[in-house]
């Protein structure tokens, strides 16, 4: 957990924000937390072009999936700022898998957020899981704000 910095050092706490329910609630925990200890907070969104097996979309290269992803997290960032983030508050979309950018973006962050849906166990064995990648990829501490 971050503790409060002293003058002139900001800690910074990234957190990875995907436009769902789960990685709102993980916003919420992460902007509180950076209130408490005066630290800067990252948010984080990552999008790839997604693979197609056996069929491709109706018009290939129409999709803008970067603009998705921002909108994505204006939207996230709208349900726990409304209209004004603070100035603290430091938004970034960016091209590449989730999971990797989150780790790359905390290398020298004092916390990683993240959000989980709570599928665990097999799931996550079967389907991967950001946060348990996060967990064992991650330089520094991570928290992990489960569902509820």
């Amino acid at each position: 957990m971050v503790t409060q910095q002293p003058a002139g050092h900001r800690a910074r706490i990234v957190v990875g924000v995907d436009g769902s329910a789960e990685s709102v609630e993980a916003l919420r925990w992460a902007a509180r937390q950076a209130e408490l200890t005066g630290s800067e907070l990252r948010v984080l969104t990552a999008w790839e072009y997604p693979s197609f097996y056996g069929w491709a979309p109706a018009n290939p290269g129409q999709t803008d999936f970067a603009h998705l992803a921002g909108q994505a997290q204006q939207d996230a960032l709208g349900k726990v700022f409304g209209a004004d983030p603070p100035d603290w508050v430091q938004a970034q979309v960016t091209e590449g898998p989730t999971a990797r950018a989150l780790v790359d973006a905390a290398a020298d962050a004092d916390l990683l957020v993240v959000g989980s849906r709570g599928h665990g166990g097999l799931a996550d064995a079967v389907l991967g899981s950001v946060s348990t990648y996060c967990v064992h990829h991650a330089r520094g501490p991570v928290t992990i704000v489960r569902p509820g």
